[in-house]
This record gives structure tokens, sequence and C-alpha cells, in this order.
């Protein structure tokens, strides 16, 4: 029996062990909380739960050893240090995170043992790439080019069960959905790039209407920049990766980052109230009215949403803090999750849609779309648990059975990987709605 290693028990994890455990593998979780693992595995005879820290390189060696391959959904700065236990033992590693420079770096060592290191296999980025680059193949494989490319993801609540001011609720790792507002952005369109810094980023926003989810926001995800070469799209004008989200919380994010609320950098706050910090954020001691002090900050009126949605998550209370030497990000999100967490009879959902103007040599240009809106299960997996961790676990199940045999470190951009990967979605109810031939009215302004 192939036995794999699970490390990390967070909120995307359920879906992967399950299903590896379906199929007749040996998992092994491992967590901070052994109880989490615990939950994972649930009591399964061929699942086991370990407790352990990331620090204890001695207990992951051994486990890295033990297991026929390791998947790490730990928090992505700990991958490279797994990934040098992999290559220690000869074993081969899945994450689905993004590829970040101390991993590439690992790639001529991996090719030299033999070793894949198979990142980005989630949602986005996963799915993202796997579903767009079947599209660029079909295009290139009719002597097509691609001239545009606007590529959009959301992991958003069910806007029935929306019912805050942010127009939000977390349904995966809460303090990762705020750190990525402190992003900057930059992205190609018309053959101009546009660089966006994070004091902006979610004023550079546009809306689209997607079908069955309604209007939503879109504001830049990252720096588009890199997959003009990833996805071999040399000729492409624009390439544009973006965000989703309802309406309302572009807008208070926007507000929230002016007043330095994400901001990182710690100052004593002992003894201070809700109220006093926010006195503190627009430059004073304190302050008699903090909403119209924090709304005259802005230049915005009272009743606007951005100063609604403060007044609701409780940032103008006069209330003690109970915080010493602490940041704004951390006082903020904790507010923010202590309130906004996705309920369990509560529904999230996934929106991806890719947007391309493909043009081919007799002089036809036309619009392609391909769309995914998956849905949470109440009282079982999220949407964004089951497009995360489902493309990981069959790609995880492909390379136990030597289905992939290439080497190095790499993501799912090729068609060995995401055709069968996305078929096999497919008969898990996650595809992608493909529209070919639309017009050019259908093309992003």
């Amino acid at each position: 029996m192939k036995k794999v290693l699970i490390l990390g028990a967070g909120m995307v994890v359920k879906p992967i062990v399950s299903y590896l455990l379906e199929k007749g593998f040996h998992v092994t979780v491992a967590s901070r909380t052994k109880s989490k693992a615990e939950a994972m595995t649930g009591g399964h005879v061929n699942g086991t739960a370990v407790g352990w820290t990331v620090d204890d390189t001695e207990t992951l060696d051994k486990m890295v050893e033990d297991h026929d391959l390791s998947v790490s959904l730990l928090p992505y700065a700990h991958h490279p240090l797994v990934a040098k236990h992999c290559l220690k033992h000869g074993k081969n590693m899945v994450t689905t995170s993004y590829v970040k420079s101390e991993m590439q770096a690992l790639d001529e060592e991996a090719k030299n043992k033999g070793i894949l290191i198979l990142n980005e296999l989630g949602l986005d980025p996963g799915i993202d790439h796997m579903s767009a680059m079947r599209i660029i193949d079909h295009v290139h494989n009719r002597q097509g080019k691609i001239e545009e490319f606007y590529s959009i993801c959301g992991a958003l609540p069910e806007p029935k069960t929306s019912d805050n001011p942010f127009n939000y609720k977390f349904s995966w790792s809460p303090k990762g959905v705020i750190m990525a507002g402190n992003n900057d952005g930059q992205y190609l369109k018309k053959g101009k790039t546009v660089k966006v810094p994070t004091e902006n980023l979610f004023s550079d926003r546009f809306s689209i209407e997607f079908p069955g989810a309604g209007k939503l926001d879109v504001y830049p995800n990252r720096d588009s920049l890199p997959y003009i070469d990833l996805y071999g799209i040399p000729e492409t004008k624009t390439m544009y990766r973006g965000t989703f989200r309802l309406p309302g919380w572009c807008e208070t994010m926007d507000a929230m980052k002016r007043l330095n609320l994400l901001d990182y950098g710690k100052k004593d706050f002992s003894g201070k109230t809700y109220a006093d910090f926010m006195a503190i954020m627009c430059g004073k001691e304190r302050s008699e009215n903090i909403k119209e002090e924090v709304a005259s900050h802005l230049g915005l009126n009272p009743d606007a949403l951005p100063v609604k949605a403060m007044d609701w998550l409780g940032l103008f209370e006069q209330k003690p803090m109970n915080r010493e030497t602490d940041s704004p990000f951390e006082i903020v999100s904790d507010l923010m999750i202590e309130k906004m967490m996705m309920g369990k009879n509560e529904r999230d959902m996934v929106v991806m849609q890719h947007i391309f103007v493909a043009s081919y040599p007799d002089g036809k240009k036309e619009v392609i779309k391909s769309s995914l809106l998956d849905y949470g299960i109440p009282g079982g997996d999220t949407a964004v648990a089951r497009t995360v961790a489902l493309p990981a676990a069959i790609a995880v199940e492909m390379i136990l059975e030597g289905k992939i045999n290439n080497s190095g470190v790499h993501i799912p951009v090729i068609p060995d990987i995401y055709n069968p990967i996305l078929d096999h979605l497919e008969t898990m109810g996650i595809k992608m709605d493909e529209q070919f031939g639309l017009p050019l009215s259908e093309k992003v302004d």
C-alpha cells in the first residue's frame, strides 16, 4: 500500500485526505494540533494522525523517509524545507502554493535525482492554469494567436448569505485573504504595462456580470506578467490576472488601507480602546466622535459604506482592545475573523472566468470564455476546499500510479498533466463551461 504524508490540517485539507483514503492509500496527516489531524482522518483504518510542529525537523525527516510522497499544505514559506527532505530521500512532492524563488532553485537538483516537485495544484493557482492552458493550446493548434487574456478567480460567500457591510465571509485562510490586500499588482493591457502600488490595489477595479453570481468587482491579482512566458503566449497584448469580489469589499478595503489599518508595523496600544486606536490611525490622540472623524479623514459621508462597515466591525466602540505592542493588521484582522467566518449551514462559492480574444490566419477573431461556478455543501466541504484540494489529490494519485513521470520543479501547464486532472474533476462536478465563437462585444473593455 502506497503511503502519503499530508503536512497541515487547515481549512482546505479534508477533501484530499478523504479522496486518498477512499482510493486505498495510507494517509498520515501531521499537524501542530493532533486533534485537527484526527478530524481529517476520521478514524479510518488507513489513516494516521500525528502531532508535529514545523521546527521538529528530525520527525519531519523520518516521516518523509517513511512515505512514498509528501503533500505540503503548510504556509508557503515552509515548502522549501519539506522539499529538501524529499530530495534527500528521493521522494516526490506536491503543493498547492505559488512557486517562489527558493523552491525554483531546487529544480536542477530535483531533475538530477529524478524527483518531481509539482506545485500550484489547487484552485488559484491550479485549476486556473490548467483550464487556461487547455484553451491556449486549442487556439495555438489551430495556428491562432491569443491577443487578450483575462483570468479572474474568487472564493466568495453565496450572495444570499453575505449579510454584512463587507459583503464577504471567510471560507479559507482568513489571514491569507486579508494579507493579499497588501500585495502590489502589475498587468499588461493593450501593450502597456500597468503597475499598481499596494495603496491603489482596491481602487484599480472594474466590474463583470457573471451568470448565476451577478455583478462582481475585479481587482489585480499580484504580477500578471510572468504568465506571458509560463503560458507560452508572447503574442498577447493583454495579460491580466484578477480577483473577484462581491460589490462593497473593494470600496471598504480601499478606505481601510487609506487609514493604514492593514499595516504590519507594531505600536504600543496598551490601555487603548478601539475608538482610541482609530483616532491614532487618524493622527490624533483621541476623538469625541470617532465615526465622524474617520469619515472626515477619508473625505466620506458618515453614511458611506466603508464607514458603516468599520462601525459594524466594532472599530468605533469605546471597548478595551486588551492589546499591548501589536500591529493594526493583527487588530483589524482578528476582529474580521471574529465576525466574518462562514457559518456551518452557509454556502460559499468559487467563481472563475477566463476571457480570451483569439485571432486566426484567415482574419477571423473570436472571444472565448471558460467559466466555473461551484458551491460548497452546507455542513460539508466548502467549495474552496474542494477546488483547492481535489486537483492536488488527483495529481498525487497519478504520480503514485506512474502516470506523471516528469522531474524537476513544475506547475501543471503541460497537457499530460492538465487534461487528465481536468477530465477527472468534471466527474466530480467541478467543470469549466467553455464557450467559443463569441462576438468581440463579449470581451473586456
